[in-house]
């Protein structure tokens, strides 16, 4: 049965001399390997279309234990990414997670918009890097049963306080008063810039995930937050994320 549908490139390996083995994040599908039967031909069109971080429309057949893609058309291909290689590393981190915690053989619409648009701020605008990168990670989280509770104070119910903490053992956030009568070991102290970004990255519509502002300072603290969030749920070390950091410093 042949299934089409768009996809981006996460992941390719190269198999024998003609063909390659690619992981597809998709709108139909979710995540899903495929085999692409000369691929390694640079004559072929299903070449560039089925190369790392192509955006294509692909038709695919099932068989026992993969797909094989039998066209593809690039939509759009995020090639200016390899001229940085902060970035280039940035946007391998976000295939990695998307491998990891994306749906597999089900729609994942929502998720494929979110890692492309994650994709295109970092490719072609000058939106910091830190806030792309903490926005991928705690919608991400969310999209996939993830969302941590942050609409009130888990002890009281307050919406505001003059200090809240976001407990990361319990995925939930406490005003200091409730967090006095009984402390957690591991807690984290949310400003309420800290806090109002959070809540935006889980609760906006899909097209304004990114638009907020926070200063660097804040930028490091959600970023301290939203990766060992992602961390700590996916129960997963990421290689790339290790190296976009050691790039990066």
């Amino acid at each position: 049965m042949k299934t089409k549908t768009t996809g981006l490139i996460l992941k390719q390996q190269n198999i024998g001399e003609q063909d390659r083995l690619v992981w597809v994040l998709t709108k139909d599908l979710g995540v899903i390997r495929a085999f692409v039967r000369g691929a390694k031909n640079i004559k072929n069109p299903k070449s560039a279309a089925t190369s790392l971080l192509s955006y294509s429309d692909i038709s695919l057949y099932k068989g026992k234990d993969a797909y094989s893609i039998d066209e593809a058309t690039i939509i759009k291909v995020f090639f200016d990414l390899r001229k940085d290689i902060e970035k280039m590393s940035l946007a391998q981190y976000f295939c990695e997670l998307s491998l990891t915690i994306c749906p597999q053989e089900q729609e994942a619409e929502r998720q494929l918009s979110l890692i492309l648009n994650s994709l295109y701020l970092l490719c072609d605008t000058d939106r910091n890097p830190n806030l792309i990168k903490s926005c991928v990670e705690l919608r991400l989280a969310s999209l996939a049963g993830y969302m941590p509770d942050l609409v009130m104070c888990k002890g009281c119910g307050a919406y505001e306080a003059q200090q809240m903490l976001f407990l990361t053992n319990k995925n939930c956030i406490v005003c200091a008063d409730c967090f006095s009568k009984k402390p957690a070991s591991q807690s984290i102290a949310l400003d309420s810039g800290l806090l109002s970004a959070m809540r935006h990255i889980v609760f906006s519509e899909d097209k304004k995930v990114f638009s907020f502002s926070l200063s660097d300072e804040g930028l490091k603290n959600l970023n301290y937050i939203t990766e060992n969030y992602i961390c700590s749920v996916t129960e997963k070390d990421f290689s790339t994320l290790h190296f976009y950091k050691t790039i990066k410093s």
